[in-house]
């Protein structure tokens, strides 16, 4: 059975995903006391099935997790309805559609400086100097986040993302307890400042926001900027370094982004989030006896659905392992689906399609020089580093 903290395995997974697929059902996995779904007819299942719930279970000793705890409780991303429906209708209101738009704009300023400064450098990092800052400035905008103390938000949230991966170390431990507690700590300071002095930033109006008489209490608030910051950039960043690696080493495709890159953004966008995946392991335990590809799921048990696995699935995708950046259709699961689709998903995806063909046209003889630095991660899939040179 596959060990998820094998490096070997963490460095290329996908053979191995491959041989799970290949039972053409959910597998019982013993060492993590879970099913694992691998074929995406199942995984989506596993996403969108009523029968199964997002359920957050304490960490303890609960005085240690406090803040980390009541975080993820608190969210929309570890609860079901009827809480999950009440936060949702509620942070919809002020996290929409036309909301995210808007940020157009923005993002297109904030793309084209720090365009300015990599042509100063000509040698630069794809993720340090490109893909991960862009995201954090959007959300920090979003929140109103002092500029000067934007350097927080990317390792407090890695602090506590390493939490999501298959047996965390007690150092990984440790650092998301002290992140929670200083993240938690700072948005709820900002929280109290925006409260006497509203704005027109998310802060303020998740203050105000209401639905049939509801509001966010001050723990749900914070919970959900703090999820919006995670969800915000985790994808958009892991997203896009997986793709420009994946497109790097497929001639025929780097060739295409640098031919035509706004022609081809939207369906590379979406083969970027298909063939490497940002995110790979979601898991959700039955609320009551259920069955999911023929396998029954006994109340009370967790299943995974891989969603990396499901996106190379023989089954629905016409030559899974090679990148196609004009594959169309592409109904890949990369941001998860029902209830629990990525809250941040389609911010990354405007972010993506604004910042992946203005590289490209800004930088036609762009290319990729040495090698990149993969995350020891599974969960959440992606690069620390990925050396590039304009020239």
């Amino acid at each position: 059975m596959l060990n998820f903290k094998d490096p070997d395995f963490i460095a290329n997974p996908y053979p191995g995903l491959a041989e799970l697929r290949a039972y053409g059902k959910p597998i019982w996995h013993d060492d993590l006391g879970l099913f694992l779904a691998a074929k995406h007819r199942d995984a989506n299942d596993v996403l969108r099935n009523k029968s199964l719930g997002r359920i957050y279970r304490p960490r303890v000793p609960e005085e240690e997790w406090f803040d980390f705890n009541w975080l993820h409780s608190d969210s929309i991303l570890d609860s079901e309805p009827p809480k999950h429906t009440r936060l949702r209708s509620l942070v919809a209101k002020a996290f929409n559609r036309g909301r995210i738009d808007a940020l157009a704009p923005q993002i297109q300023t904030l793309t084209q400086e720090l365009l300015d400064q990599i042509a100063l450098k000509k040698d630069f990092d794809v993720i340090a100097d490109y893909a991960e800052p862009l995201p954090v400035k959007v959300i920090a905008a979003l929140l109103d986040f002092p500029v000067e103390d934007e350097y927080l938000l990317r390792p407090w949230s890695q602090a506590i993302v390493k939490m999501y991966e298959v047996g965390p170390t007690q150092e990984s431990q440790a650092g998301a307890r002290r992140a929670a507690s200083e993240f938690a700590a700072y948005v709820h300071d900002l929280m109290i400042a925006r409260k006497k002095k509203p704005g027109t930033d998310l802060i303020s109006e998740l203050a105000i926001v209401e639905e049939a008489g509801e509001k966010l209490n001050a723990h749900e608030l914070i919970a959900t900027c703090i999820l919006l910051l995670n969800a915000g950039h985790e994808a958009s960043v892991n997203g896009f370094g997986n793709g420009i690696v994946a497109a790097f080493k497929e001639e025929s495709q780097w060739e295409l982004l640098k031919s035509d890159p706004y022609a081809i953004s939207t369906t590379a966008i979406e083969e970027f989030l298909r063939f490497d995946a940002p995110l790979h392991f979601f898991d959700r335990t039955a609320t009551e006896d259920t069955e999911i590809g023929g396998v029954k799921i006994e109340k009370g048990q967790k299943i995974v659905s891989l969603l990396g696995s499901a996106n190379r699935d023989e089954d629905i995708f016409e030559n899974p392992n090679t990148m196609n950046l004009l594959r169309d259709p592409n109904p890949h699961i990369g941001f998860g689906a029902g209830i629990h689709f990525c809250l941040g998903g389609p911010l990354a995806r405007l972010e993506m399609n604004i910042s992946l063909p203005a590289l490209f046209s800004r930088f036609p003889h762009m290319s990729l020089v040495g090698e990149a630095t993969r995350r020891p991660t599974f969960s959440l899939r992606g690069y620390e580093k990925i050396p590039a040179t304009i020239n």
